[in-house]
């Protein structure tokens, strides 16, 4: 049976779990397989997963039981208050985009595409393939797998028009996701109490990298088509700032891509400023009406720092990316990297180059678009019918999230609690701002688990959002096509298998 049967009989076993009283025996595991209609394996892997969380408890040969609540002293952790003193930054314990979810719950706040939109028969069979041979057991060169730092500067350098020169591998450090690269980055080129400036909204992540190094994060306002390059101009000119950090192509939140006249205006004014660009290129393969063509390209001087990763696009469990820098910035990086985590698992990144280099990828990433593409168009055409106030700046031409505006004087706050009891979460759009929020946003996955769902958002949600009115903030429309979910049929049909 599929990991969501498992997850089902758990969901219902703490539900009976919560009013049966200590000692009380479970059902027997034949009586959970009448009832869930569900494999032995299934039920068995269920109650594994209720006796991690210390809610039952197994006598062999007696049968299994709600265990009993040991009351104990609680733990004086008050001298601790004063050894850690007041925290150089606040970063909040867990991001909304990084919460999980019951199974029965709507998710649109994660940041993540479903595993139906990931190319899982590639994956597995890299890893095992990664796991027989030697990657499974040597330690890989600090700056990378030198193949895989050769294919990451290869498709730059396939879009390097005539006349700039191409990055080569030795410009390429693999690093544990971009999350670990931003942080890095920060440390290393800008440094602590030092401004750096930020695209506001932007990723939530790089506002917390920003914090974690200590560095001044300084908006500067960016809307569905960029930034203003004057406003640019002012920011590094006022702050002395001497990195920015961006997202030129399907930025998060607001999925916008820069014009190619944009793009070159920014790197004028970056070069100006004798300055770097920090240029995130998270959702490279995530091209729906348009292609993402990196500003690094055309950039052979050392200003543009340019970051890819492959982890939502080959999968959550790959966490590989590059970061492709020359020159001394290169070397600092380096040695970031080399005294934050010395080296990148070999494993995960044999993987990682199996996959993008088998004949499946590009025909896994050709069926991807198109799926994107309905689940997107499905939930802008569901707002524009049932929720005219939640207003999308743009409809994005890549990425996975709409990004919507809401009234003036929407509590998000409120409004994420009351979905959030109802069974739907939603991210409001303060975590995105670097400072104050300009107005009222949220944003909305459109590549999450279960599209079919959309339509029970607000049937199984007690959030309501008003204005002094009874309309509530919510009613999605009509179902989805099936084709929105689901694995694409190349992605079925392509590329080796593990005979699974």
């Amino acid at each position: 049976m599929s990991d969501d049967s498992s997850a089902r009989i758990v969901s219902g076993l703490r539900a009976w779990l919560a009013t049966a009283p200590p000692g009380a025996r479970v059902p027997s595991n034949r009586a959970l397989m009448a009832r869930y209609a569900a494999s032995p394996v299934t039920v068995q892997k269920a109650m594994r997963t209720l006796g991690a969380l210390g809610l039952v408890e197994s006598r062999p040969g007696v049968g299994t039981f709600v265990r009993a609540v040991r009351t104990t002293r609680a733990p004086d952790y008050g001298w601790q208050t004063g050894a850690l003193a007041a925290p150089r930054a606040h970063i909040p314990t867990l991001s909304t985009p990084m919460r999980s979810i019951s199974p029965d719950a709507i998710g649109l706040h994660a940041g993540y595409p479903d595993r139906t939109l990931l190319p899982e028969r590639l994956v597995r069979a890299a890893l095992a393939r990664a796991a027989r041979g030697s990657a499974a057991l040597v330690r890989s060169p600090a700056a990378g797998l030198p193949e895989l730092r050769a294919w990451f500067a290869t498709e730059l350098a396939e879009a390097t028009p005539v006349g700039v020169t191409p990055p080569a591998a030795r410009d390429v450090v693999i690093v544990p996701g971009s999350q670990s690269g931003l942080s890095s980055i920060f440390r290393a080129l800008v440094g602590f109490d030092r401004p750096v400036l930020l695209e506001s909204p932007t990723y939530w992540g790089a506002i917390l990298a920003a914090a974690q190094a200590g560095v001044q994060a300084v908006p500067v306002p960016s809307g569905p088509h960029g930034p203003d390059p004057d406003a640019l101009a002012r920011a590094f000119a006022e702050t002395g700032a001497r990195v920015l950090y961006a997202q030129p192509n399907y930025a998060n939140p607001t999925g916008a891509q820069w014009s190619h006249e944009l793009g070159q205006q920014v790197l004028d004014v970056v070069r100006a400023h004798g300055a770097f660009l920090v240029e995130d290129d998270w959702a490279h393969d995530f091209g729906i009406d348009t292609t993402a063509t990196p500003l690094a390209v055309h950039d052979d001087a050392g200003h543009v720092i340019y970051v890819r990763s492959l982890t939502k696009s080959v999968s959550p469990a790959v966490r590989v990316a590059a970061v492709v820098a020359r020159g001394p910035a290169r070397d600092r990086i380096l040695a970031d990297r080399g005294a934050e985590s010395m080296y990148v698992s070999d494993l995960l990144q044999a993987a990682a180059l199996d996959v993008v280099t088998q004949r499946g990828w590009l025909t896994h990433l050709r069926g991807l678009g198109q799926q994107l593409r309905t689940r997107r168009d499905l939930l802008v055409a569901c707002l524009a019918e049932h929720v005219p106030d939640a207003r999308p700046d743009h409809v994005p031409p890549g990425g996975l999230h709409l990004w919507a505006r809401l009234p003036d004087g929407t509590d998000l706050d409120r409004l994420a609690r009351d979905c959030e009891a109802g069974g739907v979460l939603i991210a409001p759009g303060t975590e995105w701002f670097p400072a104050e929020a300009a107005a009222p946003y949220v944003r909305l996955n459109f590549s999450g688990p279960d599209p079919e769902r959309f339509p029970d958002a607000p049937a199984s949600s007690a959030g309501r959002w008003r204005t002094g009115s009874d309309r509530p903030f919510v009613r999605l429309g009509p179902a989805v096509p099936s084709s929105a979910g689901g694995r694409s049929d190349q992605d079925r049909d392509d590329g080796p298998t593990d005979g699974s």
